[in-house]
């Protein structure tokens, strides 16, 4: 059910984290605190399942309500939709805003601006939304599995035209990429390739802000730091961006980080487990129902610093993510229930079997998990698709003993 890899770190450190720094994300955190409707979302305390668990803290991240759009992301798309806007229009991106953008001396220009991109639901939403704003219009391909109601989700909240290809993600990312180049679109896509790195940086960067507002949040509720952190990733954009941030903030104080993938589609785990420095793509079957992290090639910007900062990657069947959607959708002993969806839920499910499952006494030895530690998860999403959530949590798909 749960392969754990530790990092040997056979060479020392050397990933550049200065990008991803409070400072240098600063203009990121500047617009998302711009937008109308922003607010941090909350940090749940899950005391109950803490106790339970013989930890002093388990703490989660519910990104459902960000923006009005169930899921985090976007936070890298309209940073990076707004950069590309500011770069081609000549603006400063640190005192411009959308209201500029949007502007009578710049409204033209914006509006014939096209972008592209491939999603499996949550970054194309984010995308179409911020499209939208600005009058854009915006191309989205969904690689084949996904459910028309996503697709339907990310045509509500902008302007975006939505196609559901036969393609695996990856390559429907290639498409994408291609028709960028025939088109003269703007691809705007959080995996990197030699020559394309700017834009998926500037994604990056825009996912830290849910970062330093949980390491705000913390510090209100009295901890000083937590001692792990656990990060579900598709091509490591966010896993890598977050774990990025922590470092340049702790330095080598750094929290213990792990990397949690489906098993199916496991390329950080797999590139991990080379030890050549190298990445590789994933050698699974890409099937899983954690549609949000089916990707099986790793994103080039935040692979150094997962290959040099994470300390365990998790390679997880299905049943641990619905494990975890339903330990958050029905919640023992006061705690606060979080409505996460498949590729949300997966972290907590994890944690759940590492602290309260006697067969994971090993893992849990190998993690150090104990009375003082303090657990950071970030549930990335609500349940973008609401019949597969039911499906779950109250017809038991998905079983697995509790």
């Amino acid at each position: 059910v749960v392969s754990m890899l530790e990092n040997p770190h056979t060479a020392a450190p050397m990933a550049d984290t200065s990008f991803l720094s409070k400072e240098a994300t600063a203009p990121a955190r500047r617009l998302h605190r711009s937008m109308t409707g922003y607010a941090p979302t909350p940090l749940v305390e899950l005391s109950g399942l803490a106790k339970r668990g013989g930890v002093r803290s388990v703490l989660v991240k519910d990104e459902s309500p960000r923006f009005g759009l169930n899921a985090f992301k976007a936070l890298g798309g309209l940073y990076a939709l707004f950069r590309v806007v500011c770069r081609e229009l000549g603006l400063d991106h640190r005192t411009a805003t959308m209201d500029t953008l949007k502007s009578p001396e710049y409204r033209d220009r914006v509006s014939r601006m096209e972008f592209i991109t491939t999603t499996d639901g949550n970054h194309g939403r984010g995308g179409s939304w911020a499209a939208g704003m600005l009058g854009c219009r915006a191309h989205v391909f969904m690689p084949r599995g996904s459910v028309e109601v996503r697709a339907q989700a990310i045509r509500e909240v902008g302007n975006a035209d939505v196609t559901i290809t036969d393609l695996t993600y990856d390559d429907a990312v290639r498409y994408s990429a291609k028709l960028a180049e025939e088109n003269g679109w703007f691809l705007v896509q959080d995996t990197a390739w030699p020559g394309y790195e700017d834009v998926p940086t500037w994604i990056v960067q825009g996912y830290t802000t849910m970062l330093f507002e949980a390491l705000d949040q913390l510090r209100d509720k009295g901890y000083d730091r937590p001692s792990h952190v656990f990060l579900q990733a598709g091509v490591g954009a966010m896993a890598g961006g977050v774990l990025g941030a922590l470092q340049s903030v702790y330095g080598t104080a750094l929290p213990c980080v792990s990397i949690v993938e489906p098993d199916h589609v496991a390329c950080i785990y797999e590139s991990v487990q080379q030890q050549d420095g190298a990445t590789h793509p994933a050698t699974g079957d890409n099937m899983t129902i954690m549609a949000g992290l089916n990707c099986g090639e790793v994103c080039q910007v935040t692979w150094p610093i997962m290959r040099d900062y994470a300390d365990f990657c998790f390679a997880c069947d299905d049943r641990v993510t619905a494990r975890g959607m339903r330990v958050l959708a029905a919640p023992r002993d006061g705690d606060a229930q979080v409505i996460s969806g498949e590729s949300g839920a997966v972290t907590s499910g994890l944690v759940s079997l590492l602290l309260c499952d006697p067969a994971y006494a090993a893992l849990r030895e190998k993690l150090k998990l104990d009375e003082h530690s303090v657990i950071l998860l970030f549930s990335t999403e609500g349940d973008t698709d609401p019949a597969g959530w039911r499906n779950v949590v109250y017809n038991g798909a998905y079983p697995m003993a509790e």
